[in-house]
């Protein structure tokens, strides 16, 4: 497939169950030729692997921090490049520390992502990767940052969202940008945030690649039309799910079924309990990619509360499921969700506007059949991932071969 035939995907822990999308983004590149290895800083807790897809995923992945943790080789993955060229060495050091959010905790943490880094390109190199790509802009790509420093493997990233953008200087997020091949943006929202911190010089290289996801696995009917909600995600606040909760209370018709887990499950289930709402509203944990597609189709209408959003890739599946989906006016979601055709946007962490979108909604099987077609036929038309995996092809292939590609989009020119 020419020079990138061999690449590399790198994240914090991969895979997992709230990042499922990472992983058919990977198995999409491979189906189209890429040689594709994958790495993760951390081994996923067993928890957080749902199915055999994803267990078989995690043991063919390459975990830099159990490989760093071993003396022996962590000192001879930096001596290796501090011999083959001491000015790089030192000027990926120099790196390291220039790019250290203040404090003597971050300068540890930073001087850890640089031993890493050595790590990762020994593995790289011995594995004859040619390029590094990175999801989520934070630590892992910090150490994708300071790996290319070390070895000259060029590295890329996607860029999603909103946390980084609460803190870009921690994070260098200008320095990532301006240091990377090519930076893969989720949305036009998210495009315009990584402009507001890099120099415009680098503007040019930051493309609009959607996360899509498959139509085929989810049906594409219609539903019947009725009053069953679905949450899909993970149980923390920035969901917005005590908002959530409280409309359920002020809507007695309605049930809800959440999937998914985390750090406010046990808070959530009490709140549920103390509304009186465990007749009405089921926890079931994490679930498959195969059982959430299921669900999908069993339920009338998603629900999606957050107080900040990248682009969801839930809401895609929802609406790739022709399910009428219920969301927030947040960052990139109104380029997905049309309001009043695909589904209803309101305003995060208003009780009142969620509650009446979901009983009027709920109430109207008509208008929930009309969204739903509507729907899919958005994800059809600019999320499906054999399209966005095609686009991100192009991107590796064209940088790689001297054909950078100056458009936002595939046959849209940036201005």
């Amino acid at each position: 497939m020419g020079a990138l035939s061999h690449i590399a995907y790198l994240t914090g822990e991969y895979p997992r169950a709230t990042d499922t999308f990472i992983q058919r983004e990977v198995a999409a590149l491979r189906a189209l030729g890429h040689d594709v290895s994958t790495c993760s800083i951390r081994r996923t807790g067993a928890a957080h692997l749902v199915g055999a897809e994803q267990r078989a995923e995690a043991a063919r992945t390459f975990h830099v921090l159990e490989a760093a943790k071993k003396p022996l080789h962590l000192l001879r993955c930096h001596l290796t490049y501090l011999r083959r060229d001491p000015r790089r060495y030192g000027r990926a050091m120099a790196l390291a520390l220039r790019t250290a959010p203040g404090g003597l905790r971050a300068l540890a943490y930073q001087l850890f992502y640089f031993a890493e880094a050595a790590v990762l390109a020994d593995h790289l190199e011995a594995q004859g990767v040619t390029h590094l790509h990175n999801h989520i802009a934070k630590s892992s790509c910090t150490v994708a940052m300071l790996m290319s420093e070390l070895s000259g493997i060029p590295f890329s990233f996607t860029l999603h969202g909103p946390d980084i953008f609460f803190a870009p200087d921690r994070w260098a997020l200008g320095e990532k940008v301006a240091r990377a091949r090519f930076v893969a943006c989720i949305s036009h929202f998210c495009r315009s945030q990584a402009m507001s911190f890099s120099p415009p010089e680098a503007w040019e290289k930051l493309h609009i690649v959607h996360c899509g996801v498959d139509p085929d696995r989810y049906g594409g009917t219609p539903g019947a039309g009725g009053n069953k909600l679905l949450f899909v995600g993970r149980l923390a606040a920035v969901k917005g799910l005590p908002v959530l909760l409280q409309a359920m209370q002020a809507a007695p018709d309605l049930t809800l079924d959440i999937i998914g887990d985390g750090p406010d499950r046990a808070a959530l289930e009490a709140q549920a309990q103390g509304l009186g709402l465990s007749a009405r509203v089921r926890f079931l944990g994490y679930k498959s990619q195969s059982e959430v597609a299921e669900a999908l189709i069993e339920n009338d209408i998603f629900v999606l509360p957050s107080f900040a959003e990248g682009v969801p890739v839930v809401l895609m599946e929802a609406m790739a499921a022709a399910r009428p989906v219920v969301t927030t006016r947040i960052a990139g979601v109104p380029e997905l969700v049309k309001d009043g055709a695909s589904g209803l946007l309101v305003p995060p962490g208003d009780i009142a506007a969620l509650t009446e979108a979901l009983v009027r909604l709920a109430s109207d099987p008509e208008r929930q059949k009309a969204m739903g077609t509507e729907g899919r036929a958005k994800i059809l038309a600019e999320f499906t991932l054999s399209q966005e995996a095609g686009w991100l092809s192009q991107l590796f292939e064209g940088y790689a071969e001297g054909r950078a590609s100056f458009a936002l989009r595939p046959a849209e020119d940036a201005p």
